[in-house]
């Protein structure tokens, strides 16, 4: 009995493997897609200083980050606390770098643009 009981579970960890798999491997296509094609109505397409198709490979890279988070450090099978006070804190931490460079690299810009300073570098 104790041999089927250790089939099951080793099924099981294999189609998870490969159900990770699957999912990073959908979303990174997607990213390369996006990547190669660069369809310029997102290209055109500005939000908060940054065009719509980088803002949809941040999300995308985000969501990557998080299942790899789920999946290989095991946080599924973790306490309701530990699990929060781990992705909250990366989400937090994501999201103000991310303001943080916008912010930055928008005001750089404006200052090379107005000829504040030159482009020779």
């Amino acid at each position: 009995m104790a041999h089927d009981a250790s089939t099951h579970e080793h099924q099981s960890a294999t189609k998870r493997i490969w159900t990770v798999f699957a999912i990073l491997s959908i979303i990174t296509i997607v990213e390369v897609i996006l990547g190669i094609i660069k369809p310029a109505s997102l290209v055109e397409t500005s939000f908060i200083y940054m065009s719509l198709l980088n803002w949809i490979f941040i999300v995308l890279t985000i969501v990557k980050a998080y299942y790899i988070t789920w999946a290989f450090m095991h946080m599924e099978h973790e306490t309701k606390g530990l699990r929060r006070s781990v992705v909250w804190t990366v989400i937090f931490l994501i999201s103000y770098l991310v303001f943080i460079l916008l912010t930055e690299g928008d005001y750089i810009y404006e200052v090379y643009k107005n000829g504040y300073v030159s482009w020779n570098f």
